[in-house]
């Protein structure tokens, strides 16, 4: 595997390899788990090259301390991206990503999109988020994207900026990988505590219950529901809401979308997880 940390560097090799085949694009801000590992085995079947990047990108975390918390382990990380097949990782350093400095924001105009859900309590996020992903798409010039529907808030945005920019790059939403009882797979889960990760399953299996709930209508009072019982086990829940998997809009009643998925975010501890599952599939 080739490992790159330069935008002149990778350019050549991405020139070369665009000529030859297909390029395929995973983006991550590292501490690699086995739903990174997927992407990459996506891009696989899909594309002749595939590149991995490694960014913590300081403009998406809105607590400065949640940035000094975040996972490191690069040569751990190396190891499973060697292991996977990758075939070339980017990691640039800030000065590669940003050389004007991170305060020159590109600005996108997402609507609601980024100022529901994760938008509200993680207020810029998205924007750092944009920003970033439109610059490494830029420097690396992928035909295809990789992104796990795990963050799909993040990765709806993702779609709506690719048609803003008219970038012909194709999106590939690659679903969830969850441990075996059902938590999704996420670098923040080292961070729990044992006696909290043995409650964390409530998360996915309220999400479970909540597609059960469904059909029957009304989806506000089955979030209202959803929301006690994850207090119940003494987490914090910020929100479990319906979205039209489109827009992101809140849905009320399962006939008036034709695409729902079921989103929440919850404090276990000192540890904020996120999560999704589709309630309803889109027939397109």
């Amino acid at each position: 595997m080739l490992i790159i940390k330069t935008n002149a560097e990778l350019n050549k090799i991405i020139t070369y390899h665009k000529k030859n085949g297909r390029v395929g694009f995973a983006p991550t801000m590292g501490a690699l788990h086995k739903g990174h590992v997927s992407l990459i085995e996506e891009s696989k079947k899909n594309c002749s090259f595939t590149v991995c990047s490694i960014f913590v990108n300081p403009t998406q975390f809105n607590d400065p301390k949640d940035l000094e918390k975040y996972p490191r382990p690069i040569e751990k990380d190396i190891d499973i991206l060697e292991a996977s097949g990758c075939n070339l990782l980017f990691l640039p350093d800030v000065a590669e990503i940003y050389p004007e400095g991170t305060e020159n924001k590109k600005k996108f105009n997402f609507g609601q999109m980024d100022k529901v859900m994760e938008g509200f309590f993680r207020p810029g996020h998205f924007d750092g988020m944009a920003q970033v992903v439109d610059r490494l798409l830029e420097i690396v010039q992928p035909d295809m994207l990789f992104m796990g529907q795990k963050d799909f808030q993040q990765l709806t945005i993702v779609r709506a900026m690719l048609k803003l920019t008219n970038r012909p790059v194709k999106l590939v939403m690659c679903p969830t990988l969850r441990e075996k009882d059902g938590l999704a797979m996420s670098s923040r889960n080292v961070r729990l505590v044992p006696e909290l990760r043995t409650k964390a399953d409530i998360l996915y299996k309220t999400l479970k219950w909540a597609k059960f709930q469904a059909p029957q209508g009304d989806l506000g009072g089955i979030s209202k529901e959803a929301m006690k019982r994850i207090g119940l086990t003494g987490f914090k829940p910020e929100y479990f809401e319906f979205v039209d998997g489109y827009t992101l809009n809140s849905v009320n009643d399962i006939k008036n979308s034709n695409f729902i998925v079921a989103c929440l975010a919850c404090w276990v501890g000192e540890v904020r997880l996120i999560d999704n599952l589709i309630i309803k599939e889109p027939k397109d």
